[in-house]
């Protein structure tokens, strides 16, 4: 029997993406949602798939939200679902071809989720949720220095702060705390008593099962392979455990239940483990007194899909480069960095930023959700399946996304442009992860407050075409693509061209000058020491800096981190540019 001890655990994705870090709509309860299983069960068009039509209908009509939100939780759920690239591409070719509301709604119309996975999302939103229950138990009762949240605005606050989508020991406590009102939700209606409640020989069908495979995966034994928990059952000592009837080819709820309780355990791929045991990342420039506590860990070497993490915290005042397959559909984390200058090029499953300061983030297509939370003063540069904001003051993110930005409560000056930067594999990876060009939505933000009320719309607002300038990223790759693909919206284009045309009428002008040689060496002086003072005051100079070679040194026993600098170690280092090539060199005076 032992050879057949089964380790389950909740997985990561259905918290860290599929779970809105907000307060939830009140209505998300078991109340509601027990309703809604039966009530979707014997309706046509609602079971064994849930379309667009009739969740708006019970969404708006029965729960009482706004068509808007009824959408998002439709489209966040989808976004979690495993579809290949080439569906979605063709998903956004469809959106792209709608030019009136009619037409949009015909085309969301075509889209179904699974039902019961579905009911159990809706369930899953209660991860945040600020209860005086779990303040009775947990940290959430206010200390003596500090009040307790008054108001709606104040409680999303605290939950954009300090929510619960990475920490995987909050995520086995929910499941462990819910799994009866879990396992109810899956359960037949004829099954439950008058009351709403199971029966005492209640039975979950194999279909419920597999719907439970959307919260859990396991292993036998020792062994490093990972199964959904429907899979995971397919082993007939399992079965027996489990409770399976092959009568009547369902498990007794009952028996299911108390080996689940016993089955239960920490994911072996989550944060917790990962930023204990992980590999650990070292990288070739480090700045005297800036690096002693930067953690970089990754399990990327043996984690299976959809559990591939890498962890970025405490990194400072470094600038860091990568473009590797080690990184390809991971999900990043960057935890409190500050004055770091960040390039990850590669195609990503999903970015968190927490809590990081004075940082610039340039990131590689993200395939679903790129999250900034209590952050100050970050630049964040991204193509996203959806872009989210919480708690965060004086960033500015330039996206490219085909679903409306989602801010939070708690922002403050936050500045909102169009992607304005390209590297050579960028098509490549965008399409690699299933995002298109069009449709692009960063200009019309989703303002979500506490319990789907709207937000403070002062916290944003949209760049004006006069503070816009493209960024170069600053190092030589190989690829196709030497422009923006996509080009710039119209008023942002003119406002780069009239730009251009200042430096030609500056050069004509120096040109007519006829300028001697000392007089072209005393302007160019002048230039040369107006531009370096503009790079001190304005802080430009730190990233110059960074992008200089530093000396070689010995290679450690870690993984090495390439840096954003030439290395002999590893053929997906990027080749920093010249400084003057990078950023723009002083103005020339003739």
């Amino acid at each position: 029997m032992d050879k057949y001890t089964a380790c389950v655990w909740p997985r990561l994705e259905p918290f860290l993406i599929g779970v809105l870090p907000a307060t939830p709509p009140s209505k998300f309860n078991m109340h509601y949602l027990l309703k809604m299983a039966c009530y979707v069960r014997t309706r046509d068009g609602c079971f064994p798939r849930l379309g667009w039509h009739m969740w708006r209908h019970i969404a708006c009509g029965k729960l009482q939200l706004a068509e808007e939100l009824s959408w998002l939780y439709f489209e966040t759920f989808d976004l979690l679902m495993p579809r290949s690239a080439e569906q979605r591409l063709e998903w956004a070719e469809a959106l792209s071809q709608c030019h009136t509301p009619k037409e949009l709604d015909r085309q969301r119309c075509k889209l179904s989720v699974d039902t019961l996975q579905f009911l159990l999302f809706l369930y899953l939103q209660q991860l945040n949720r600020i209860s005086l229950r779990t303040s009775l138990i947990g940290e959430e009762w206010p200390s003596p220095r500090s009040r307790s949240p008054s108001s709606s605005s104040e409680r999303d606050n605290k939950i954009s702060s300090q929510n619960k989508n990475w920490d995987d020991q909050a995520h086995l406590t929910f499941i462990q705390t819910h799994l009866a009102e879990l396992l109810e939700l899956l359960v037949e209606p004829g099954q439950l008593s008058n009351s709403g409640h199971v029966l005492h020989d209640s039975q979950l069908t194999s279909e419920a099962l597999e719907s439970l495979s959307l919260l859990l995966e396991g292993s036998v034994s020792h062994s490093r392979t990972v199964y959904p928990i429907h899979k995971l059952l397919s082993r007939s000592p399992l079965q027996s455990q489990a409770g399976f009837s092959k009568l009547s080819r369902s498990y007794s709820l009952q028996q299911f239940q108390g080996f689940l309780h016993q089955a239960l355990c920490l994911n072996p791929f989550g944060i917790s483990t990962c930023s204990q045991s992980g590999k650990k990342l070292a990288w070739a420039l480090q700045v005297e007194g800036t690096l002693k506590k930067a953690k970089i860990f990754r399990n990327t070497h043996m984690a299976p899909p959809g559990s591939r993490l890498l962890l970025m915290s405490q990194v400072c005042k470094q600038t860091l480069a990568k473009d590797s397959e080690k990184l390809n559909n991971a999900n990043i984390k960057l935890h409190r960095c500050s004055e770091a200058f960040i390039y990850l090029l590669s195609p990503l499953r999903s970015v968190t930023l927490d809590k990081c300061r004075n940082c610039t983030v340039v990131l590689g297509p993200v395939g679903t959700s790129v999250h900034i939370q209590s952050c100050e003063n970050v630049r964040v540069v991204c193509v996203a399946g959806r872009l989210t904001i919480g708690g965060s003051s004086h960033c500015t993110i330039h996206a490219l996304t085909p679903t409306r930005p989602l801010l939070l409560a708690g922002n403050v000056s936050l500045t909102l442009g169009p992607l304005h930067t390209h590297y050579p594999t960028l098509e490549d990876h965008m399409a690699s992860v299933g995002l298109a060009v069009v449709p692009n939505l960063w200009d019309l933000p989703l303002l979500f407050g506490a319990e789907g009320s709207t937000v403070d719309t002062g916290c944003y607002r949209i760049q004006p075409p006069s503070e816009f300038y493209p960024l170069v990223i600053p190092f030589k790759m190989e690829g196709d693509n030497c422009e923006i693909p996509w080009g710039l919206p119209t008023d942002y284009q003119k406002a780069v061209e009239s730009r251009e045309k200042v430096i030609e009428d500056w050069q004509k002008t120096v040109k007519e000058a006829h300028l001697n040689k000392v007089q072209r060496r005393q302007f160019q002086a002048l230039v040369e020491q107006k531009f370096h003072g503009w790079l001190l005051e304005t802080g430009q100079r730190q990233e110059l800096d960074s992008l200089l070679p530093p000396a070689l040194t010995p290679s450690t026993s870690v993984d090495h981190w390439p840096s954003s600098h030439t290395s002999n170690s590893g053929q997906n280092v990027l080749k920093a540019q010249p400084p003057e090539q990078a950023k723009g060199r002083a103005p020339t005076a003739c």
